[in-house]
């Protein structure tokens, strides 16, 4: 089952990052509110809704930038305070959450939210199998493409089940980030490896050119 917040959730938002559930995230936090906000975390459920700026959020950053309503519940599996009052975290993806109603708003906010279920699927459904081993071999594909052209090869652990590996993947990939939040958007895992797989090819095409990832394109 996954998990459900029993209070509010404090909000971090972030410009261009887009977590996903199964994927671990370091986070440093150097911002006095955020620092607030990791030390009433870290004295309560340990969780924060890591969630995406809205285009335009430099306008009003140090106020509220207003954000997109769907995030990833985090949980905070490690932090350390430094000498300079900073925090060094590393976080895990928990569940999408739809955030909705704002209880607090100074010195930073905190909403209640709802877990937005997945689709169930097995992992030892003949599809997912299929699914989860053409992305492996993309993936690859990808990261030799990369290493040739001279650039950082996205990692493929094969190890990982479906699902943490479809993620970190997704997380992995040089795609604006209005396009990863449609790929966290999708219910179906599977819909969301084979959407991810689309972007993986069309990278891998682009560094065998010497060219620049094209976003968006299948």
């Amino acid at each position: 089952m996954p998990f459900e917040p029993k209070h509010p959730v404090p909000v971090f938002p972030l410009p261009g990052m887009v977590l996903f559930p199964g994927v671990d995230l370091p986070l440093h936090v150097y911002e006095l509110r955020y620092r607030t906000l990791m030390r009433d975390a870290l004295a309560g459920e340990r969780v924060i809704a890591l969630a995406l700026l809205l285009p335009g959020w430099e306008r009003d950053y140090h106020g509220s930038p207003e954000f997109h309503p769907l995030a990833c519940l985090a949980h905070i599996e490690e932090a350390a305070w430094l000498p300079d009052d900073c925090y060094h975290a590393h976080l895990k993806g928990l569940s999408r959450v739809q955030l909705g109603r704002t209880v607090r708003e100074f010195p930073y906010r905190s909403v209640r939210v709802q877990v937005v279920p997945q689709d169930p699927f097995s992992e030892d459904d003949a599809l997912v199998e299929l699914e989860r081993r053409a992305l492996i071999e993309t993936g690859e594909r990808c990261a030799r493409a990369a290493e040739a052209a001279g650039a950082k090869p996205m990692p493929v652990d094969d190890h990982l089940t479906f699902e943490p590996l479809v993620n970190n993947l997704c997380m992995g990939l040089a795609a604006e980030a209005e396009e990863r939040l449609a790929l966290l958007a999708m219910d179906s895992v599977i819909d969301r490896a084979r959407r991810a797989r689309e972007l993986m090819e069309a990278q891998a095409l682009h560094a065998g050119r010497g060219e620049p990832p094209a976003s968006g394109q299948n």
